[in-house]
């Protein structure tokens, strides 16, 4: 059993607020596990209207798996051209589908679902330009396992949070630092406020000027990087006004 006093004090808290307000919307991801690794790759770079259109015209130009297995790289590229990165992306879907091919005789990721979390995450991590962060988005929206991957709203606003400090001198999420965050997030929470932490931080709490001012979450920020006067030990009084429910667009 997990120990609760490893989590953050305020996470309940944290959760319900963004809960209430995002109701755990989950960004157009996909509950076919293949499909939803290729929704993430042709996501890379590209906002979410422009993935979301490409992805919908790969699955027109190939309908089927098998179909897109046999196809060359270069055929791959054309219908994902518009979301940038073409030329990567389609190698990086050709060498995917290979690797999944030539372990499981088909193109296909359900003989993850009788995996381990560890045993599947170590297969997807293996493919070509497959990370932790992909792997785990992988895991949780496709087969419900209880993980949490940590994209940059993630990364942010955690450390906004006071709930972890980056290790790193350009401050990005190491794979070390990815695993120490999941830790304190209780796996019955992971989904909720990884899809949640995307939401607070497309609409409100952006890198550059977050709106703190409309944050659901002012009661329990320490607004670490934020507000440089800002102390660990004093964290804000304020209590936040009930957020009405937004309808999400990614």
């Amino acid at each position: 059993m997990a120990n609760p006093s490893r989590y953050p004090a305020n996470i309940r808290q944290v959760a319900a607020a963004l809960a209430a307000r995002y109701a755990d919307f989950d960004h157009h991801n996909l509950k076919d596990p293949l499909d939803e690794l290729l929704f993430i790759i042709c996501s890379t770079k590209t906002a979410e209207t422009g993935y979301r259109a490409t992805f919908d015209k790969l699955k027109r130009s190939f309908p089927t798996p098998r179909d897109l297995a046999e196809a060359p790289a270069e055929y791959i590229a054309k219908p994902i051209a518009s979301g940038g990165l073409s030329g990567q992306k389609s190698r990086a879907i050709r060498a995917i589908l290979d690797a999944v091919n030539d372990r499981f005789g088909a193109p296909t990721l359900e003989p993850l679902r009788g995996m381990s979390d560890r045993d599947a995450e170590a297969f997807l991590t293996a493919l070509p330009n497959v990370g932790k962060k992909v792997a785990r988005c992988v895991l949780l929206y496709a087969f419900g396992r209880r993980v949490f991957p940590v994209d940059t709203h993630c990364w942010r606003i955690a450390r906004r949070l006071g709930w972890v400090r980056r290790t790193q001198k350009d401050g990005h999420c190491a794979p070390r630092d990815a695993d120490r965050l999941q830790a304190k997030i209780p796996p019955e929470l992971r989904f909720s406020l990884h899809v949640n932490f995307i939401s607070l931080g497309r609409e409100i709490c952006a890198a550059g000027k977050p709106n703190c001012a409309a944050c659901p979450l002012t009661a329990w920020c320490r607004r670490v990087g934020v507000n440089p006067r800002a102390s660990r030990g004093s964290p804000p009084v304020r209590q936040p006004q009930p957020g009405k429910r937004d309808a999400r667009d990614g």
